[in-house]
């Protein structure tokens, strides 16, 4: 069963408040990854009051908790995805901003090759793919 926001807040030792579960929401329903501005401006057009350093502070917390992954756009612009428990991975789209999940299972793999050959152990990996996603490349966006 999935956990709540609130849980998943409480469990990563986060303070759960109306502003950091609005912002939640507005990750978890978006088809890509949105910016702190685009963020603060999907909260406000739902008529909620809500300020910039309190959207980066919320955004910190839910990347914290691992609610929400940030990605590098270009420019060094971050944009936040919600993220599921389970650990998975990311393909970002560098023309329509879309971010789909790819599960642990296409990087493991490569783990365990760069373990044995450098002779380290990973903990921990996180590893997003960016480039053109199937709906870009059909619309000869490449």
């Amino acid at each position: 069963m999935a956990r709540s926001a609130a849980d998943r807040l409480r469990r990563a030792g986060e303070r759960v408040t109306p502003q950091r579960l609005l912002v939640a929401a507005t990750l978890t329903e978006a088809a890509h990854g949105l910016t702190a501005a685009e963020v603060q401006q999907r909260v406000r057009r739902a008529r909620h009051r809500i300020g910039r350093a309190t959207v980066f502070r919320a955004l910190e917390a839910l990347v914290s908790a691992g609610l929400a992954r940030r990605l590098e756009r270009d420019g060094h612009v971050y944009a936040y995805v919600a993220c599921e428990e389970a650990h998975h991975h990311h393909l970002a789209c560098d023309r329509c901003g879309r971010v789909e999940d790819i599960g642990e299972a296409h990087v493991a793999p490569l783990v365990r090759e760069i373990e044995r050959e450098a002779g380290f152990h990973i903990d921990d990996a996180r590893v997003d793919f960016y480039g053109l996603c199937a709906g870009c490349l059909a619309a000869g966006a490449g």
